[in-house]
């Protein structure tokens, strides 16, 4: 992998853990938390979706907020990894993980496939819900993490 290619492929990790939630606790380099920080504002300032979504969303309540899914479809628009009409290109968003996560995230990503709700980015946050609820593992050690995107 590239120099150029890490910061894209380690976000689509990092989106995989629940909507790029859990930087913090991953130890990243300062450049990478710098891109990551980035792509949240640029979201955040696309969808209008407020940080206590987000947050909640961190702790497993996926609240139907039109806003933090589109807010997720955003973060993964710039992964490549879905579609305008919010179908998860699954394979794409397995590409994009570090090596070393692609088995555990592979079953994750092709179980919850793309979760179908009203409209792409309601697609988007019962997709999410999924891959939430899939890593019990993963992601019980970041719920009570306050940590921003």
């Amino acid at each position: 992998m590239s120099r150029e290619e890490m910061p894209v492929k380690m976000l689509g990790f990092i989106v995989v853990l629940l909507v790029c939630s859990f930087t913090k606790v991953l130890s990243l380099p300062e450049e990478m938390q710098e891109l990551i920080d980035t792509l949240h504002r640029t979201c955040v300032g696309e969808t209008g979706v407020s940080e206590e979504a987000i947050e909640c969303a961190r702790k497993g309540d996926f609240a139907n907020d039109g806003k933090l899914g589109c807010y997720m479809k955003c973060l993964m628009e710039q992964m490549g990894c879905v579609s305008d009409d919010g179908i998860i290109d699954e394979e794409a968003t397995i590409a994009v993980l570090p090596e070393e996560y692609q088995a555990k995230g592979e079953k994750v990503i092709t179980a919850c496939g793309t979760k179908i709700g009203a409209d792409p980015c309601e697609n988007l946050l019962l997709t999410n819900k999924c891959w939430y609820e899939s890593a019990p593992d993963v992601s019980d050690r970041f719920k009570n993490k306050s940590q921003k995107f």
